[in-house]
């Protein structure tokens, strides 16, 4: 292979994105060795096994990798906003809006959520961390090292090129001849891997580390959410994982699994992709309506309407995200009778949907609401939603769904599914649990217009597009000519995502203005809120809570501050827990140059990172961690401290 093969060269913007990379790189050397800082950091963070640590390395991961996915959308917004534009060639375009649906799906929304997960739930039922800490820190840098090396093709080898789904004979390497799609496969197997590890680490925790007294229907909404989540991920991740290994084969070593001919079957991939792929947007929507629920109960100062309703909403919606899977194709010819049954099971997911938006108005019915800026993202939730829901019945129509089909009206209907759906969400988490995590609020006032910023500019860049897409604009159109009459309305568009970005700007600049500013909280509970992980101390201690917690009813924190019922009963003791280890860091870098190897089918290298990852994982079995064990008098010093009590 020559080098002008092995980085991607020929284009300024690339040039442009090298050189940011690498003095980015050096800026990050230099600074941690001035600040002598190094030690902080193995010690620290890169070998923790704290839930509340790695949640926070995956929320900044996951911002990160917004930045990244927003910056390909202002490009593509840029690239269509006029006729003709040749600000990107159409490969250039598709490389983009591939990595677009890739990084914003499966490398900001899943990790901000499972961040949000690690940070809250272990807390809301009560526990000291998850049941494996040490597959917990495996899980984030499988994920973390999954998303380097598909953010490395951005600069070797190239981009995938054949959109987030892959969809063959498109990804064979006979359309597709560059390493691109080879990363497709390997990232995403390697950080599936992860998530499937935390599905079911969470699922055991949930199940088997609650506080005494917290039965099932007392959980919060959000660990509910949760649950369903991780469950949904361990059924539907392995079929993903598999369908990659079979595209792996087929690319690098020429096997026929989905080539149109010698018995393979493209249509095979597009079943197995959709079949995890619908799931996946409930992966990471559910947790959201998790969020939704835990903040507008806390601000609406009401109990949550119809909790077990909500529940029972949850479980029928996870059963039904596996099989609704065949309307992402209705028009490639499988017949009436099957597009009927999933046209049938589609529109059946609306009911529990609709169901949870009206016990959400209920809970606000004659709440004393408070407009803070977690609430404004959980309101404006509520009607763009539901536009997103609405459209999706249209689609659901397989007959209609011919007129739709792969047009812009598509692509406008699943951001008004996933932004206000996930995104607005983890934004309003983000809010409402920064305190418990770093001890003070973010500024309300900067927060309100970031907001405003991001509501109205959403709308702005995708209500154009449904009429774009019933106008004839095809999705994932490079260009077009003046003559079409698309110009206006993609220009408003793009007037829209720009509007976006300031609104996510605003809210950079909000986390810098409150990490000097803001007052620091002390009573561990700013919201006057109503469940477990508001009991303890703010940020949270490394054992989470001096005395654990006894549960005697749903909303204990509530019930405890005006029923008077004690959530801590005992006599606080010496407190165990897991030391860190940098086994998990290790194993995910040798995943990294495993996977790396096999993009340019480098087999020697490949194999000798294959028996470093069987030596690692085999260490990792016979070891015995022994932990570390937290004095009374350290707990007590602890907490006084905490409270901002002279020690």
């Amino acid at each position: 292979m020559k080098w002008d093969e092995f980085f991607v060269t020929g284009e300024p913007m690339i040039y442009g994105a090298m050189a940011s990379i690498v003095l980015a790189t050096i800026a990050i050397i230099v600074g941690l060795t001035y600040f002598k800082k190094w030690g902080y950091l193995w010690r620290e963070w890169l070998t923790t096994v704290d839930h509340k640590r790695i949640g926070v390395m995956y929320i900044l991961s996951a911002l990160i990798m917004l930045f990244r996915g927003g910056v390909d959308a202002i490009m593509m917004r840029f690239q269509t906003a006029v006729p003709e534009n040749t600000f990107l060639d159409s490969q250039h375009y598709n490389e983009v809006f591939t990595t677009h649906g890739l990084v914003m799906i499966l490398f900001m929304a899943m990790p901000f959520i499972i961040g949000i997960m690690n940070v809250v739930v272990p807390l809301q039922i009560g526990a000291r961390d998850v049941a494996f800490p040490r597959l917990n820190a495996i899980s984030f840098w499988l994920f973390f090292f999954g998303a380097m090396l598909l953010n490395l093709s951005f600069v070797i080898g190239g981009s995938p090129d054949a959109g987030w789904t892959a969809y063959f004979p498109l990804a064979s390497i006979e359309f597709s001849p560059t390493v691109g799609n080879n990363y497709y496969s390997l990232a995403l197997q390697i950080s599936g891997i992860g998530t499937l590890l935390t599905g079911i680490n969470f699922i055991v925790t949930i199940l088997k580390m609650r506080a005494p007294g917290m039965k099932l229907m007392r959980m919060p909404m959000f660990t509910w959410s949760s649950l369903i989540t991780s469950v949904i991920i361990t059924f539907a991740f392995p079929v993903l994982t598999i369908a990659l290994a079979l595209m792996m084969f087929d690319r690098i070593f020429g096997s026929q699994f989905f080539t149109m001919a010698n018995g393979g079957m493209d249509m095979l991939w597009a079943n197995l992709f959709w079949v995890w792929g619908h799931p996946e947007v409930y992966i990471v929507i559910l947790p959201a309506f998790g969020i939704y629920s835990e903040i507008i109960s806390t601000f609406s100062k009401k109990n949550l309407y119809g909790y077990s309703s909500m529940v029972w909403s949850m479980v029928i919606i996870s059963l039904l995200s596996f099989l609704v899977w065949a309307h992402h194709f209705y028009t490639m010819g499988q017949g009436a009778m099957v597009n009927g049954f999933f046209s049938i099971t589609t529109m059946a997911i609306s009911v529990p949907t609709g169901v949870k938006i009206f016990n959400w108005l209920f809970t606000m019915r004659k709440g004393k609401i408070s407009f803070t800026t977690p609430m404004l993202y959980s309101l404006a939730f509520i009607p763009i939603f539901t536009i997103g829901g609405v459209t999706g019945v249209m689609l659901a129509m397989a007959s209609a769904d011919y007129q739709y089909h792969n047009t812009m009206f598509l692509v406008a209907h699943f951001h008004y599914v996933l932004i206000p759906g996930t995104v607005f969400a983890v934004i309003a988490g983000f809010h409402y649990w920064f305190p418990k995590v770093f001890g003070f609020k973010l500024n309300d006032r900067l927060g309100k217009h970031a907001f405003w910023w991001i509501a109205i500019s959403f709308n702005v860049t995708f209500f154009p597009l449904f009429f774009l897409g019933l106008k004839g604009m095809t999705r994932r159109m490079y260009t077009y000519s003046e003559e079409t009459g698309f110009g206006p309305l993609n220009m408003l568009s793009f007037v829209g995502a720009l509007g976006l970005a300031i609104g996510f700007a605003i809210l950079v600049y909000n986390i810098y203005y409150s990490i000097r500013y803001s007052p620091r909280e002390t009573n561990g509970d700013p919201w006057d809120a109503r469940t477990l992980e508001w009991a303890t101390s703010s940020p949270i201690p490394a054992y989470n809570f001096a005395v654990t917690p006894n549960v005697k009813t749903r909303d204990a924190l509530w019930a405890a501050k005006h029923d008077n019922i004690s959530i801590f009963d005992e006599e606080i003791k010496p407190i165990h827990l897991p030391s860190n280890t940098g086994k998990p860091i290790i194993l995910g870098a040798i995943f990294f140059a495993f996977g790396f190897a096999m993009v340019f089918s480098w087999f020697i290298p490949a194999i000798i990172a294959g028996i470093g990852i069987i030596i690692v994982m085999a260490t990792m079995s016979f070891d015995r961690d022994h932990g570390i064990t937290v004095s009374v008098k350290e707990i007590m010093e602890t907490e006084k401290k905490l409270r901002g009590e002279t020690l």
